[in-house]
């Protein structure tokens, strides 16, 4: 491997040493953090090796642009996150341009008012990081399957707290479920 294939935050694998994460790079070596402590290493006479996946894209019958707007798009749909304008959609028609006022108990106190489409765009931000989360539970690979179903609870627990604010959902699919 040449010293111009490595940058900094990059996992890769050494004959001897194993996996390791380079930390630097100067005109020769790389500094790189292997379990066993910190080594200077030159690439190419070391056998070094990237350890994480690589892609080459060639006769990309696109333009650039095109094909990243492509690849956000369907990164941002598989993680579930969406723009707020598109959650907007989501809340019940009855609570468009509607708010949250809370009140506190010292009348001196100033009240807080939120528009419902903040908070809303929120409570489906906390939805969808939850499923994040239980599909990055479910898929971790040193987790035993006690665990797992352990940190479910957890989540199942959130979801349960959650069901207050299905009241704002317009469909039922969006809605939070505890079971």
């Amino acid at each position: 491997m040449q010293i111009a294939a490595l940058h900094v935050g990059m996992k890769v694998r050494h004959p001897q040493y194993g996996l390791g994460l380079v930390k630097s790079i100067s005109e020769q070596t790389a500094e790189i953090r292997f379990d066993d402590g910190q080594k200077t290493i030159a690439p190419s006479p070391a056998g070094l090796e990237p350890a994480e996946a690589h892609a080459s894209i060639s006769s990309l019958e696109k333009p650039l642009a095109l094909f990243v707007e492509e690849t956000v798009r369907a990164v941002v749909a598989e993680l579930g996150l969406e723009k707020p304008d598109t959650l907007v959609e989501e809340l019940g028609l009855r609570w468009h341009h509607g708010k949250i006022v809370l009140h506190p108990t010292d009348p001196a106190l100033q009240t807080k008012e939120v528009p419902l489409e903040v908070f809303f765009h929120k409570i489906v931000m906390i939805r969808n990081n939850l499923r994040v989360l239980e599909q990055k539970i479910n898929a971790h690979e040193k987790l035993s399957d006690a665990e797992k179903v352990e940190m479910q609870q957890y989540i199942t627990r959130s979801y349960g707290s959650m069901t207050t604010f299905n009241i704002l959902f317009k469909t039922k699919e969006g809605q939070f479920a505890s079971a």
